[in-house]
């Protein structure tokens, strides 16, 4: 259990540091034109009321990918601390958020990607930055955290009637 554990936590806090800094940068997408370079994250600094959808669509999810992601991390170090940890099912309920957390972590990457993949124009050069791939970064190792907690939750050894 202690390796797996260990690795699910590793694996999980990684994810998290990923997924956050991809939230807060605006480094998500570029266009390189003559004489111009700009660059755009999903936190857009116009009026709030001309944001297209698909962005909000992006935070959002994004933001639950996190605080799911937030809470395994919790609860996987909480189970290295027996008189916190309930049973020892700190691991599987870490498992399945971050399986959730990578659940909405691919939502958000898809729409964004979806709505932001049709950009043409012969004189500009559009493409996806340092943020935008943190961001999918964050989606197999949340996969991986959520197979590495249900692995320290199976191998773990359970009480049986010989032992109570």
């Amino acid at each position: 259990m202690e390796p797996f554990r260990s690795l699910a936590l590793l694996v999980d806090t990684l994810a998290l540091i990923f997924a956050l800094v991809a939230l807060s940068t605006d480094y998500w997408f570029v266009a390189i034109g003559p004489g111009f370079l700009i660059h755009a994250g999903i936190w857009p600094e116009v009026d709030h009321e001309f944001v297209q959808g698909f962005i909000r669509v992006t935070e959002a999810f994004s933001i639950l990918a996190a605080l799911s992601g937030l809470v395994s991390v919790v609860l996987l170090g909480l189970s290295y601390v027996p008189s916190l940890s309930s049973r020892n099912h700190g691991p599987r309920v870490a498992a399945v958020l971050a399986s959730i957390a990578a659940l909405f972590m691919l939502v958000a990457m898809s729409v964004y990607n979806g709505f932001q993949w049709g950009h043409r124009h012969p004189q500009i050069q559009f493409f996806f930055s340092w943020s935008f791939y943190l961001g999918w970064v964050s989606f197999p190792l949340w996969i991986i955290a959520g197979i590495m907690g249900h692995l320290a939750y199976t191998r773990n050894p359970r009480a049986g009637y010989d032992q109570v």
